[in-house]
């Protein structure tokens, strides 16, 4: 980025806050133990009530998935261009207006082949995206990206900027040199800022220059009216805005595209070692772990990012598809925490796409 970069910490400032996000992840691990010891043997202390509401949130802690094979970047990277598609869904008179029946203070619900909006709350009010933004993050970077074997090394004001905002990280540490694939993979399911950051640098030569061609994205996209970004991370900004209709035509674009669809459809990716991480990473999409076992055979979430700062709330983005192929999008925002997010893109599913 600016070769004339002048450190925000000190070295022992830097290891202070390392140390820092090591313990708060230490903390969030022992709590998420403690969480599931009780689902499975509840205090005798606890009320029927929260014993049964706990049985019926019942996590079931699963082995890390193996990676999916990988389709081969050269497949990837010279699949034949496609003519331009507009993307655009509308109401019918059969659009249901939501009310209370979902936590979320915005919801659109839209059914990808016919463009209909299946249900809607306040979908045309303008919203802070949060992290949801780094789907349009990963759609530019896709659209520029020819060699996903090419490498990326941290630089130091990349993770600076993570420390100073207090953005989700990957842990990508200076000097640590990765494959641009594994900055897709990174921005996604962990949320990373560091990577999202790293992408921008390296297809534009900064986030400025890269927030420029994500703009041009949304007015490509004909959502320029209601939706600017100012940041590909999703931080809040007065101008950085969308609504969840337009985070849905923005999914809707990604997951056509065949590399952002494997990417935002993955439930874990190992990551290769290096000499910061010897064994690796093994990073995973919250989302789509947590929503999976609520639909049967006939129905499967194929794509998901979420997003939460404290002036939108907990947001998400995700996509589901039937037994017949059909393709829905649904994206929520401001829920009152991260599982009531997931509790309503679970109920519009069942309710309006016939989701087991």
């Amino acid at each position: 980025m600016d070769d004339q970069y002048t450190p925000a910490f000190s070295d022992e400032e830097r290891q202070e806050l390392r140390a820092q996000r090591a313990e708060l992840r230490r903390k969030k691990l022992r709590e998420r133990r403690l969480r599931r010891l009780r689902q499975i043997v509840p205090a005798t202390a606890l009320a029927l009530g929260t014993v049964l509401l706990l049985s019926a949130w019942g996590l079931r802690k699963k082995p890390v998935e193996a990676p999916a094979p990988e389709v081969p970047v050269q497949t990837m990277a010279m699949l034949p261009a496609e003519p331009e598609k507009s993307y655009a869904a509308k109401a019918t008179p059969e659009t249901v207006s939501l009310g209370d029946s979902v936590d979320s203070s915005y919801a659109v619900l839209i059914d990808q082949k016919s463009g209909a909006i299946l249900a809607e709350k306040d979908a045309d009010t303008v919203i802070s995206p949060a992290s949801m933004t780094k789907i349009l993050t990963l759609l530019v970077a896709a659209e520029h990206l020819t060699d996903l074997d090419d490498t990326f090394t941290m630089t130091i004001d990349i993770t600076d900027y993570c420390y100073v905002n207090s953005c989700s990280v990957v842990g990508l540490l200076v000097g640590e040199t990765v494959p641009i694939r594994e900055l897709l993979y990174g921005t996604i399911l962990p949320s990373g800022a560091d990577a999202a950051l790293a992408l921008a640098t390296y297809v534009a030569g900064s986030q400025e220059a890269f927030v420029a061609l994500m703009n041009e994205k949304l007015e490509e996209l004909g959502l320029s009216d209601t939706a600017h970004f100012t940041n590909c991370v999703g931080l809040y900004d007065e101008a950085h805005v969308c609504t969840v209709y337009d985070m849905a035509m923005i999914l809707n674009a990604a997951m056509d595209n065949p590399l952002c669809r494997e990417v935002l459809g993955a439930r874990t990716y190992a990551t290769a070692p290096t000499p910061q991480h010897p064994d690796g990473q093994v990073l995973s999409n919250w989302f789509l772990r947590r929503i999976e076992d609520r639909f049967d055979e006939t129905f499967q979430i194929v794509g998901a990012k979420t997003g939460y700062v404290v002036q939108a709330g907990s947001c998400a983005a995700s996509s589901g598809q039937d037994v017949s192929g059909n393709l829905y999008l649904c994206v929520t925002g401001d829920a009152s925490s991260s599982w009531r997010a997931i509790y309503d893109h679970t109920a519009l599913y069942q309710t309006y796409c016939a989701a087991g």
